[in-house]
């Protein structure tokens, strides 16, 4: 089987470090918000670029916890995009918010500015553009708009640690961004985690009031909070792989340079664009065909994974059927969850491995 991901593999490279760091973290005793995690937040701010980095308990929460903290509330809207996982609209409602759905530029799959200032009303508050498959948002236009509004920018860089835009890491480009460290993303670790980042002060404050149940002081709450805190375990691994993150990105890079030389100007595949300005650093490496179904099919009976990222848009759920939305109207984005299809890529696959799945994704015929 050669997997979408080899987790095994990429930890596997680094499992005698893992072993002895929680070695350290069992005899050091201190074992939530300690030593690692600050020194983990002081070398991600140190490497974003940015003031403050607030370790959380994972994506979700850091997404959560920076609207909360930003006083965004019930009758507030968020503009985000609708083709990309859930939790992005889903830490909106969460917040009591509403979120409201502007479709994608459909080379870069992001948030596509030119048509994000029709959606802004008097009740929006917020702007949270995903980088989408590790391929950063044009930020420079989002923002522009977003400071002619008074808005705020918040990143979701979840699938995007250590890409750039014009030469600046994604994580300082907005007001305030988030990270996760789910397994699976470029920098993840052994279970779940996030981080938060900006240069806002005084919010990094309220944010990591928030995630330690509203309090300053232990047992004084001054506010209602959160339980979201990252286990010194995960930030001792996180430290590893923080060490690792730019070459297994720039690997990643390699290898999908290398499927597309060999998928471009193919008919049946539209492969993923680099452009001069912007870093991809390929959380996922995704093919749009419209022969999706057959593609998939054909891969998996050579024991090769591939996965769909998104099959359904947000504007589509039933979770969200009050918000009126309808088939038609985001139609780059329907497109795109029809169509995209992503193959295996991770800093650890091999040339053979690459060429196995070029090859049966030749052997597929054009109908």
């Amino acid at each position: 089987m050669i997997s979408l991901v080899d987790l095994k593999r990429q930890f596997q490279s680094i499992k005698d470090d893992i072993l002895k760091e929680i070695e350290g973290v069992i005899d050091g005793g201190q074992y939530i918000l300690g030593p690692k995690v600050k020194e983990l937040e002081e070398k991600i701010a140190q490497k974003l670029g940015v003031k403050e980095a607030v370790a959380v308990g994972n994506g979700t929460d850091a997404l959560v916890l920076t609207l909360d903290a930003l006083g965004i509330k019930s009758g507030d809207e968020v503009i985000t995009t609708p083709f990309t996982f859930f939790a992005s609209a889903e830490a909106i409602s969460r917040v009591g918010a509403t979120p409201v759905f502007v479709d994608v530029d459909p080379i870069t799959y992001n948030l596509d500015p030119k048509k994000l200032e029709k959606a802004i009303t008097s009740a929006t508050k917020a702007i949270i553009p995903v980088h989408l498959f590790g391929q950063p948002a044009e930020m420079d236009d989002i923002v522009e708009i977003a400071k002619k509004h008074q808005l705020y920018v918040i990143e979701d860089a979840c699938q995007a640690f250590g890409s750039s835009y014009k030469g600046r890491r994604t994580g300082s480009l907005g007001d305030v961004a988030c990270f996760s460290f789910f397994p699976t993303k470029n920098l993840g670790t052994l279970g779940d985690g996030g981080i938060i980042t900006t240069s806002n002060e005084q919010l990094a404050a309220r944010i990591r009031k928030l995630r330690m149940h509203g309090t300053s002081k232990k047992y004084y709450h001054d506010s209602i909070g959160y339980n979201s805190r990252l286990d010194e375990i995960h930030a001792a691994i996180l430290l590893i792989v923080l060490d690792k993150i730019d070459t297994w990105n720039e690997k990643r890079r390699e290898h999908a340079a290398y499927y597309r030389s060999h998928l471009a100007n193919h008919p049946l595949f539209t492969p993923p664009k680099e452009f001069d300005h912007l870093t991809h650093i390929y959380h996922l490496f995704c093919l749009g065909s419209t022969q999706r179904k057959e593609i998939m099919e054909k891969l998996a009976e050579h024991d090769i994974q591939s996965g769909v990222y998104y099959p359904q848009c947000l504007h589509l759920q039933e979770v969200y059927a009050d918000l009126s939305y309808k088939k038609g109207d985001f139609p780059v984005s329907e497109h795109l969850s029809e169509t995209l299809f992503a193959i295996p890529l991770d800093p650890f696959i091999t040339k053979e491995e690459q060429d196995e799945v070029i090859g049966v994704l030749l052997s597929v015929k054009e109908v």
